[in-house]
Order: C-alpha cells, then structure tokens, then sequence
C-alpha cells in the first residue's frame, strides 16, 4: 500500500480505541481504555505494519485513552514498546492538546505542521472532529455515521503536508480491528 511517488504523503487518521465509559464531563480527558479498546489498538497497529504504513510522525491527543491508543498501535506494529523495534526507527510523536475536542479546522492545522521530510503521518484524536476531517479532505469517503472506534481512514495527497486542503486528499483504505 506504500506510494512509490517521493511526493506523496500519506496520513492515516485513527479515532481512538474503545474507553471505559465516564462518570462526568469532568473526568472525560482521563477515561482509560477498555479491554476491548486495548485489543482493538493493537490490531490496528498490526493492520498498519501489514499494509506497510509505519508512520513517520504521529500526532496524539493528550487523553489518556489516545495515548493508550498509541501504545497499543505502537506495540501492534513493532510487537514491542513504542520506543522502539524490529519495524524500523521509532516515529517522531507529538502530543497535542490542541487535539482534544477539536474541530476538523484545528486538526487540519496539525497536519500541515508535519516535518516536511515524514512521508506517512498518524492523527490519533476524538469524534466528532477526527470523521469531520476524513469527510473535509474526501466527501465521499465516509458514511454518515463516521469513524467508529479504532477505525484507521487512509488518505493519500500528492503535494506536502502545509498544502493540504479541503477535498485534496481521497480516502484510499479503511479499516476497523473489529471487522
């Protein structure tokens, strides 16, 4: 699934695996993973390294359950932690605030900060802003209901990441650990 063309870029948009759920709004930012969320991150890290989409940068909400979102993807791809494995270099990670509770605009603006040089990018964030981003980048790409849990959404662009722009960048795969 990799692009031969040095111009592409690549970015995978992943909502986050399945959480616990919450007592109160309060408290939303620190919901962990369920055990189900935790197997599903992993599944999708496998999917990524199976299809040979290792990011080169990943892009994380600062919640607790997009970071354990990466750990599990990052475990999936590498069979190992993310600091590091068999797979390659480790990707360079950010994590964001700006990433929780945004809009697709805001996500938008993440993107088009990505090191120039990264060729693959991984957006882990929160609905509804991560499945209004799919949608902003191809219209036709994701049904009504969005990006359900652990749902991976690749879309590919042949220019760089500050040039990303609305219906640019078509949806190329899907997948959610589940089906």
């Amino acid at each position: 699934m990799t692009d031969a063309d040095p111009d592409t870029r690549t970015l995978v948009l992943l909502r986050h695996a399945k959480a616990e759920q919450g007592n109160d709004a309060a408290d939303d930012a620190e919901r962990p993973l369920s055990a189900r969320g935790t197997a599903d991150a992993a599944a999708a890290g496998a999917w990524l390294a199976h299809h040979g989409l290792l990011p080169d940068v990943v892009i994380c909400s600062t919640a607790r359950r997009t970071r354990q979102t990466w750990h599990g993807v990052a475990m999936g791809m590498t069979g190992s932690p993310p600091e590091g494995g068999p797979t390659g270099p480790r990707p360079t990670v950010r994590y964001e605030p700006g990433a929780y509770d945004a809009h697709p605009e805001e996500l938008l603006s993440l993107v088009r900060t990505v090191d120039p040089a990264a060729r693959t990018a991984l957006l882990i964030a929160h609905n509804p802003g991560i499945s209004l981003l799919s949608a902003l980048f191809d219209p036709e790409g994701v049904d009504d209901g969005g990006l359900r849990t652990a749902e991976l959404a690749v879309h590919r662009c042949p220019v760089g990441w500050s040039q990303w722009s609305r219906a640019g960048a078509p949806l190329t795969a899907r997948h959610t650990a589940r089906d």
